[in-house]
């Protein structure tokens, strides 16, 4: 099949004008007002009630005439005859003359000659009289009839979003069923590589990711979502589910196969059975994007990639999804500075970030990494003119739904002990996994609290000796815990040493990070053994330069046949099913801001480290030690 190059890229202003010229008519649905929720007004809302229907007390008390009332005091109490009592939801069958009152309950209708309320609090009963303490004003403690909703009053307008508290308002003015906009948007995800969520996965295979976000994305704008599920990569089907997505939808956005491979096929679709609006967008992630109309129905062709497909679709989609609906397009924005250095890739970029204290952290994994938008609060749209952001410059951010500033920000080496630390922490922590060497910078330049780190020096000792290699003199090091470090294997291997690496294929760790420091160690002393080069015997060892970000990763590639073996820790091998070889212990060790460990938050973190609660919840090959909390002097 031919394949198609991407020639002429339009730019993200020129896409967003075209996609404003797509007309999309919303139909009207009735519904019941428990399915209400999240949907958009098609009609103004008019009260033919008031609300309330009737004078009612607002406090537990006595209804009295107030001017009754004007001489009590609480050394000389006026008494007045009680007449009798009226309870919630019941007409009064008393009334209240001079030197009478009547019990009355929050909520109950006022009975007639009644102009007051006399709180309970300020009453002191005795036989059928009541004493009152304290005078009353005209109305006091009264809510009269129609002085929240008058009859007639417009208390919602076409194109409000439901939310709880307008479904109230509803409620209250006996509102039973509503007219709302409704607009269906078909969902297709391509790849012969999807399975569903919950089916088993096999070599080779992935989870369809893109349903369910696009879907839950295009249900937060206010549509109604139609999902056509997995769709395999062969061209006739293909085609017969957007024939019946187009029939049936007034939207259609699908995933996956819009670039300009051989295989990729829905451009080719869309150009030939419809018109093509776009394809190619000067912009990253999501550079692969098509729009166009087939049989008079819009249809958005977004990248495989969950990243690329979930920023596309909310920056190029969901303003015409809202606006269609009639809600507002604009986003919150807030000011920020970048926390790091960041190098732009030359065109116009949508940088995912995560915001903490005023500070903006790239967090962008690549397209295919879901967890970017998991861990970003918002985006950082950068100019294709802009080459650097230095640390330090002034950002705006535009949000991603509510952001909640975090308690502590942690910086460092993932792993899966702190995890166990965090859920026992009174307080919130947001993690940013960038390895040992990255949270020793973080900590340094007082950006984190606290990161993790496992760096062993060329003495077998960890972390202390890195303080001064990177300047730590506003930090200490708390001591953490032991974790079982070694190779991972396949059940059957034979290998048992490092020695036996050689010759084999090995997944490694990213440089910087305390396992590849472990690493190198270790192949050092088997080069010494050999009387050959380190890096001659690096050379001879296939994979050495593949690096894998996690323990997990490793293990993952060990288990899938990608290589033979990789170094890790004991946990990520007994996930994977895999065979462990311990080789020794490592310490894994925090860096803390001084000021921190000083906080109340850090006493409480030096507490849980040291409980016996964190050391049973600790997964397998890891535990702590007598050393477990200790704060060491940096000058050691």
């Amino acid at each position: 099949m031919e394949r198609k190059e991407f020639r002429e890229l339009i730019s993200s202003q020129h896409a967003r004008q075209v996609i404003s010229q797509i007309h999309l008519e919303p139909g009207i649905l009735e519904l019941g007002l428990k399915e209400a929720l999240g949907r958009v007004l098609a009609e103004d809302i008019t009260a033919e009630v008031d609300v309330p229907g009737f004078d009612r007390a607002s406090m537990d008390g006595y209804a009295v005439r107030a001017k009754d009332t004007y001489l009590a005091r609480e050394d000389k109490p006026v008494t007045l005859k009680l007449a009798g009592s009226v309870d919630t939801g019941s007409v009064p069958d008393v009334k209240v003359s001079k030197g009478t009152a009547v019990e009355i309950s929050t909520g109950a209708m006022m009975p007639v000659g009644a102009d007051a309320v006399v709180m309970v609090e300020y009453t002191r009963t005795e036989g059928s009289s009541v004493h009152i303490m304290r005078p009353v004003s005209v109305n006091e403690n009264v809510i009269h009839a129609g002085s929240d909703i008058m009859v007639g009053e417009r208390v919602l307008q076409a194109g409000t979003r439901l939310t709880p508290r307008e479904i109230g308002v509803l409620s209250a003015v006996g509102v039973q069923h509503i007219k709302a906009r409704n607009l269906v948007v078909g969902i297709i995800s391509t790849g012969s590589e999807l399975v569903p969520p919950g089916s088993k996965l096999g070599s080779g295979m992935v989870y369809d990711i893109n349903s369910y976000s696009i879907g839950a994305a295009a249900r937060e704008c206010g549509a109604e979502v139609k999902y056509y599920g997995i769709v395999r990569d062969n061209r006739p089907y293909m085609e017969e589910i957007l024939g019946r997505a187009v029939d049936e939808c007034q939207l259609v956005i699908t995933s996956g196969s819009t670039s300009a491979g051989a295989g990729d096929m829905m451009y080719r679709i869309i150009g030939e059975r419809g018109k093509e609006l776009i394809h190619g967008i000067d912009i990253k992630p999501g550079k692969p994007v098509i729009v166009g109309i087939v049989d008079d129905t819009p249809v958005f062709g977004l990248p495989g990639y969950p990243t690329s497909a979930l920023t596309i679709f909310n920056e190029f989609t969901a303003p015409l999804i809202r606006h269609t609906l009639g809600l507002s397009s604009s986003r919150s924005t807030v000011r920020a500075q970048m926390a790091v250095d960041y190098h732009s890739p030359g065109r116009r970029q949508l940088l995912t970030v995560g915001l903490v204290r005023g500070q903006a952290y790239p967090v962008d994994k690549g397209s295919g990494a879901i967890t970017t938008l998991a861990d970003a609060d918002g985006f950082i749209e950068i100019d294709p003119r802009v080459e650097m952001l230095d640390a330090g410059d002034e950002v705006v951010v535009t949000l991603m739904g509510d952001v909640k500033s975090p308690d502590v920000l942690f910086i460092g080496s993932h792993c899966l002990g702190f995890e166990a630390l965090m859920r026992l922490l009174p307080f919130s922590v947001r993690m940013i996994n960038t390895g040992s060497t990255g949270g020793m910078i973080a900590v340094r330049d007082g950006i984190a609290d606290m990161g993790g780190v496992h760096l062993m020096d060329e003495t077998g000792k960890y972390n202390l000796s890195f303080f001064k290699t990177f300047g730590l003199d506003n930090a200490v090091l708390v001591k953490g815990y032991l974790r079982d470090q070694g190779l991972i294997v396949e059940p059957g291997s034979d290998i048992v040493g490092f020695e036996d690496i050689v010759g084999r294929r090995m997944i490694n760790r990213t440089r910087g990070s305390g396992t590849r420091v472990f690493t190198d160690m270790k192949l050092k002393e088997v080069a010494k053994k050999r009387k050959t080069g380190f890096d001659e015997l690096c050379a001879a060892i296939e994979g050495y330069d593949t690096e894998a970000r996690t323990h997990s990763a490793v293990a993952a590639s060990v288990r899938l046949g990608r290589a033979d073996v990789g170094v890790g820790i004991r946990s990520a091998a007994e996930l994977n099913g895999l065979k462990f070889i311990y080789i020794a212990d490592e310490e894994y060790d925090f860096v803390v801001q001084e000021k921190f460990i000083e906080s109340e938050m850090g006493k409480i973190f030096l507490e849980v480290l040291q409980s016996d609660e964190f050391c049973d919840s600790l997964p397998a090959g890891m535990r702590t030690y007598n050393m477990s909390g200790k704060v060491m002097d940096n000058d050691m």
